[in-house]
This record gives structure tokens, C-alpha cells and sequence, in this order.
């Protein structure tokens, strides 16, 4: 029988495997990242809200002093996706995923400072392996450098917002955080829209599909996916996780190269540089998996 742990580990990989499909339905709703986003939140923080009505009126429950977290990570998240689609729209969907297989590096050194460990070298070792195969996806691809600093600081916001999370889930449920963060978010791009005085004509004019991808986009790669993302933290470190995404470019790589074709097809480097990331990820894993068990047959 599985370990919980096991079994949050093939949990991970299917969200993994679903959000591969967030960058594709994003590249293909034809309206801005921002609005994107705007309607993400609020379409999945309806949907978690009549979740909780129907079936857990209780996760509407939680400590006011923690609502100054959730609006942080409302922010982070919300912020992150922004630039995430907006590197998507000005790059591609493979090189924006590729870049943010750097978040395994950048949560080697940042984990440590939020839980107050030692930073350990296997994972700086990892990390840097990515770095590598980060640094040959820049030199092939070049004319896209603003697309790829754009995905840098995303996936920064990103793994500042997977260390708060795990901060978040010791005194809260899962549920509770991911809905008040997406309502945040929501009030957060609402209040921005209209102080800004810059509301698009065709807000809400959808063309072709773009309804029907918005709404997955909303509800199975946002309201699901989220809650089910904090869940796992229970079970797993916020370094496995961040580098468990890694394997989120390869998916959405060849997702990417099936439905849009050449645009999608990048030079040799890239792909070695892809390779590079996958090994590491593949290396990490092994490299846990023996020492959890060496650590076991001592007890």
C-alpha cells in the first residue's frame, strides 16, 4: 500500500501534468495577461465559494489576523500570473516554462531563511543543474531575453508564494487559504482596474473560445488545482515541490509543439538545456527517495 506521502507525490505530478495546460490556454485566449487574470480569480473564487456553501460552510471560518497573509498571497499570485501569461504572450509557451525551472534554485537558499534550516548541498547541487541547463535555453534563444527576465521574476513571486503557503497550511486549511488569496487577488485587480481609469471597451467581449478556455483555465487549473496544491504541502517540502515543477516545460513543451507547430519548435541548445533540467529533476528524486530509505533502515 502507498505512503501518504507517495501518494501526494502522484498527486503532485498530476497537477503538474494539469498545469501544463494553464500555458496553452493562456497563449490561446486572445485578451491581455492581465485580464486573464482579473477573470481567473474571480470565475475560480465564485466557484470555491459555492463549494463552501454547499458542502464546507466552515472554511469560511478563519482568524483575522491571518487575513493580512492571505491578501500577501493574493498579491504574490496574482502578480505572478500576470507576468507569467504576459512572458507567454511575448516569448513562447517553451521558453516562459523552461525559465521557471530556475524556482528549484531559488528555493534551495530562500527555504532555509523562511524554516530556519541549513541549506543543504545535494539541493544547491540540483539547483545548479538547472541553472546550466537555464543558461544554454538564454544563449539559444536570445530574441527573447524580456520574455525570459519577465518569467524570472515570476517564478521568484512564485516560490516566495509556495514558502508562505507552507507557513500558511500548519494553522489553516487548504481550502480556506487558497479561496481567501484568489478573493484578495480578486479585490487586488478589481480596485487596480478602476483606479487606474483604464478599463479595455472589450472587457468582456469574447472571441471564438475564449469562454469555454477561460473557464477550464478557472475552474479545473485554478479552483481545483490550487486547493489541491496547499493540501499537499502537508505531506511535502517546499523544495520538492518547486522542483517536482520542472517537469511542468516538458509537458507543456510538447503540448505546445502539438497545437501551435513551428512557432514552438526551438533550436538544439534548447532542448539540451531541457534535458539538463529534466535530469535534475529525475537526480533529485532518486537522490531523496535512497536517502529516505537509508534514514528508515536505521530505526
Amino acid at each position: 500500500m502507498l505512503s501518504v506521502r507517495s501518494k501526494s507525490l502522484i498527486h503532485l505530478h498530476f497537477l503538474i501534468f494539469i498545469w501544463g495546460f494553464t500555458s496553452i490556454l493562456g497563449a490561446l485566449i486572445q485578451k491581455s495577461s492581465f485580464e486573464i487574470v482579473l477573470f481567473r480569480v474571480i470565475i475560480a473564487s465564485l466557484i470555491i465559494g459555492l463549494y463552501f456553501i454547499f458542502f464546507k460552510p466552515r472554511y469560511f471560518l478563519v482568524k483575522p489576523k491571518a487575513l493580512l497573509s492571505f491578501l500577501l498571497g493574493g498579491l504574490l499570485i496574482s502578480i505572478h500570473w500576470i507576468l507569467f501569461f504576459y512572458a507567454i504572450k511575448i516569448s513562447s509557451v517553451s521558453i516562459t516554462l523552461s525559465v521557471l525551472s530556475s524556482a528549484s534554485l531559488m528555493t534551495s537558499f530562500l527555504e532555509p531563511i523562511f524554516y530556519k534550516r541549513k541549506i543543504r548541498g545535494y539541493e544547491v547541487f540540483f539547483g545548479a543543474l538547472v541553472i546550466l541547463g537555464l543558461g544554454l535555453i538564454f544563449r539559444a534563444e536570445r530574441d527573447s531575453s524580456l520574455g525570459i527576465y519577465i518569467a524570472l521574476l515570476s517564478t521568484l513571486l512564485s516560490v516566495l508564494f509556495t514558502l508562505l503557503n507552507g507557513k500558511l497550511i500548519e494553522n489553516n486549511e487548504a481550502a480556506s487559504i487558497s479561496f481567501y488569496q484568489l478573493v484578495m487577488g480578486s479585490l487586488a485587480l478589481l480596485l487596480w482596474l478602476v483606479f487606474s481609469m483604464e478599463i479595455p471597451e472589450n472587457i468582456f467581449v469574447w472571441n471564438g473560445y475564449d469562454a469555454l478556455w477561460m473557464f477550464l483555465l478557472a475552474s479545473i487549473c485554478t479552483a481545483y488545482a490550487f486547493i489541491a496544491s496547499v493540501e499537499i504541502m502537508k505531506e511535502l517540502t517546499p523544495y520538492t515541490i518547486m522542483i517536482s515543477l520542472n517537469m511542468e516545460p516538458i509537458y507543456a513543451i510538447l503540448f505546445s509543439i502539438y497545437i501551435f507547430g513551428e512557432k514552438e519548435i526551438m533550436s538544439f541548445n534548447f532542448y539540451i538545456g531541457v534535458i539538463i533540467i529534466l535530469t535534475s529533476v529525475i537526480g533529485n528524486g532518486i537522490y531523496k527517495a535512497r536517502k529516505s530509505k537509508k534514514t528508515s533502515s536505521n530505526y
